[in-house]
């Protein structure tokens, strides 16, 4: 065997030099991210951001991998299978960075410990289940009171639509505007405000696999992977302070299905007449793919 030495932070890391500075590097070695969830794209752009150099997290998850993880999943193997995606993602970050600092939440996030979860993150990188909603709201909220950027990048078939919020632009509750709605309605329009344009509405070729009452979504290692560069590449851009980033309203969305790149922009969010048409073609779809899985 030969001699590699000892963990060196600045050897780790040195192909990063170039499309970072040295000082740059040094800045991301000090950054703390806050990912809440840590199944899907939570993984990924943990993984991601820890070869990019980022050494402080702070990271929460309830769950265990079950095998339905194990197509998209970055902590899905058949010898993790039953093991808490907390300790697993910790153990990744740990042998991908020996020095990372890790603040570990194996409780979940909940309203009374949000503090906690955003104590001095310099970036939240949204994670959390499409369907947990009224905590996502929450965090999103504390973030712009707290001068936290807050990004998210939804996997999207083979594809990924990416917004971000600026504690001083557009909030989440003025851009998805969700009040008033029912729990499925409040699902769809998520969806629909993160990826305005719905390219991936085009090669759904089962429609019955989405069911929101269910909770069930189809998914793709593609579009997590996807989405963890999108999102990563503008959480870097934030962290730094370098590079434009898109904000709310405006957003982007790749699909490399559909070779397509479409720029978003939705003054007024979910209220733009734009998405209103887009939330009822959505849900017009699916309640027919519903009435014709039942017969």
């Amino acid at each position: 065997m030969p001699d590699i030495g000892v963990f060196d932070y600045n050897l780790a890391f040195s192909r990063n030099i170039g499309w970072v500075t040295e000082a740059e590097q040094a800045q991301l070695k000090n950054c703390r991210v806050a990912i809440g969830g840590l199944g899907g794209v939570g993984g990924a752009h943990a993984l991601t951001l820890a070869r990019l150099g980022v050494g402080r997290f702070t990271i929460s998850d309830l769950d265990t991998f079950d095998w339905p993880n194990m197509n998209r999943q970055a902590g899905a193997f058949a010898s993790t299978i039953g093991q808490p995606k907390l300790d697993t993602t910790a153990e990744m970050l740990a042998d991908i960075n020996p020095e990372v600092q890790l603040h570990l939440m194996p409780g979940g996030i909940n309203e009374a410990n949000i503090d906690e979860f955003l104590s001095g993150a310099n970036l939240y990188v949204d994670s959390l289940d499409i369907f947990a909603l009224e905590l996502r709201r929450k965090v999103f909220a504390r973030c712009r009171e707290l001068g936290i950027p807050a990004v998210t990048a939804a996997p999207m078939g083979m594809g990924t639509a990416f917004l971000a919020f600026s504690p001083t632009g557009m909030s989440f509750e003025e851009y998805f505007a969700l009040d008033g709605y029912g729990f499925e309605d409040k699902v769809l329009k998520f969806i629909v405000g993160v990826s305005p344009s719905m390219s991936q509405r085009h090669y759904l070729v089962d429609r019955s696999s989405v069911d929101l009452f269910k909770k069930k979504v189809p998914s793709t290692a593609v579009g997590i992977e996807m989405a963890a560069g999108v999102a990563c590449a503008n959480g870097i851009k934030l962290m730094l302070k370098r590079g434009d980033v898109v904000v709310a309203p405006r957003g982007l969305h790749f699909d490399a299905y559909r070779n397509s790149l479409v720029k978003t922009w939705r003054p007024f969010g979910n209220r733009n007449p734009l998405q209103r048409f887009m939330f009822w073609y959505i849900r017009r779809m699916l309640d027919r793919a519903r009435a014709q899985a039942k017969g």
